[in-house]
């Protein structure tokens, strides 16, 4: 289905993340670390839910990042051997404290806890069916609708509520949900968001079950990557033991976000049974087949840009050099106190390295390039520290189209390959040459699928109705 994407949000963002764990001692400190290593999915708010001994829920969230949310007190509160936790980064919803996951609430079967990544496409057609059956809606986010559907279900047994929920959900959802007596983990049948599953031994020699959005969390907290949870399965565990189910049939094709190997996963990850860092590298070593140029140097827009500028120099020959130096150190928190500071801009956050870049023919590798405004003024750098020629490469297609599958993005007319050719593009940022990667060679560096993958910000062809 192609759309114009006309939907309106607030940036490029990263959208969220989800953790879960049973089976473990350490429950919750153990989702503070998988949340701690899945921080750069989302900045704005944190929260865990952690099933206590006696079969209630502890639940702490806030705003903030997770290292400021949680302290030692609260951590000290999680004594349970199951926890589930979320990191968000707003994509639907207000940013306001009820719409802060996991979402809770005290069923006629006990407390269920539910987190979620993704964005539900059909979630105010649900909300109006649901209000008109009395329903009350706490927060504004769409992750809710599933809380009220399965409220009213006339089953006690929480996998039949969600056998029949699910299937009327349209979108991207990959969750976990915890009740009194088990962790439940579910992903959309057209697979767009990752979830993986893993195990962590314990002093006795039993595993723990953990399930997140990326396996880096696996990594951080000494769990074994084992699979993904596939498009349409319902996957639980219970003190009977490990059960998976199919609520429906997945998609064929998938629709896997091939977003998440450009930009939004880490590259220590692996997504969609790929290798992030190996799919970003080829995106470098396939830019540089089909868009080669003279030059001297290859550097990356740190940090995002690291792996494809890696590949570019080893296909094209052209010596690799950290050109620009991040400050890592800004943070989300800075403030910009005068207008004098204000004008310092990416400057602030960037460094470039005169005494590499001075005389230099330069190729500089990013991501992507979405406005246009940062990529123009990291080449007004490049000059400044004295290149000769800055060479710009885009190791992903032109984005002319929003998403709507849980990622935060600009309005169309705001995305400058909606409303420019290439030629105009690079007169803006100002580059002696821009290209882009081809969206086929996009396809080939993950995998080599042509198909299975929703590429709908770079051709328009979104595989759901938008209600």
């Amino acid at each position: 289905m192609k759309m114009d994407g006309e939907k309106v949000l607030k940036a490029w963002r990263e959208e969220c993340a989800v953790f879960g764990i049973w089976g473990e001692q350490e429950a919750g400190r153990m989702a503070y670390l998988g949340l701690y290593a899945q921080q750069h999915r989302g900045q704005e708010a944190a929260g865990i839910v952690c099933l206590q001994k006696n079969g209630g829920h502890y639940e702490h969230k806030g705003f903030g990042l997770v290292g400021e949310v949680f302290q030692e007190e609260q951590l000290q509160k999680m004594e349970g051997c199951a926890a589930i936790g979320h990191v968000r980064y707003s994509t639907t919803g207000e940013n306001q404290v009820s719409n802060i996951q996991p979402l809770t609430a005290n069923l006629f079967t006990g407390p269920v806890a539910l987190a979620h990544n993704g964005n539900i496409v059909n979630s105010q057609i649900l909300k109006n069916q649901l209000k008109l059956e009395g329903a009350i809606f706490q927060g504004t986010n769409d992750t809710e609708c599933l809380l009220h559907m399965l409220a009213r279900h006339p089953s006690h047994n929480p996998t039949i509520c969600l056998q029949d929920a699910l299937p009327r959900l349209e979108g991207a959802y990959s969750m976990v949900m915890l009740t009194s007596k088990m962790l439940i983990a579910c992903r959309d049948p057209w697979g767009f968001r990752p979830l993986v599953l893993g195990r962590r031994k314990q002093a006795d020699g039993s595993d723990a079950v953990v399930i997140a959005s990326e396996s880096c969390a696996f990594d951080l907290i000494g769990a074994k990557y084992e699979r993904e949870i596939a498009p349409g399965e319902m996957f639980w565990v219970d003190v009977q033991g490990e059960h998976s189910e199919f609520f429906t049939s997945p998609k064929t094709p998938t629709a896997f976000c091939v977003f998440e190997h450009v930009y939004f996963s880490r590259p220590d990850s692996l997504v969609f049974s790929e290798s992030v860092y190996e799919a970003r590298k080829k995106m470098g070593q396939k830019l540089a087949t089909e868009n080669p140029v003279d030059a001297d140097i290859v550097i990356p827009v740190p940090d995002s840009g690291v792996p494809a500028a890696i590949g570019y120099s080893a296909q094209s020959g052209i010596p690799f050099e950290l050109g620009i130096i991040r400050n890592h150190y800004i943070g989300r928190t800075f403030i910009q106190p005068s207008q004098s500071i204000r004008s310092f801009g990416v400057k602030i956050k960037l460094n470039p390295q005169s005494a590499l870049l001075k005389g230099k023919r330069v190729v500089v590798i990013d991501d992507s390039l979405v406005r246009g405004t940062t990529s123009q003024k990291i080449i007004g750098l490049v000059r400044q520290a004295g290149a000769t020629e800055v060479h710009f490469r885009i190791a992903s297609p032109p984005t002319t189209g929003a998403c709507y599958y849980g990622v935060d993005t600009p309005r169309r007319e705001q995305l400058i390959a909606s409303h420019k050719t290439v030629e105009e593009i690079r007169e803006f940022i100002n580059a002696d040459s821009l290209a882009y990667l081809s969206v086929e060679g996009m396809m080939e560096a993950v995998g080599g699928k042509k198909t299975g993958y929703c590429a709908a910000c770079f051709n328009g062809e979104y595989p759901t109705s938008l209600f």
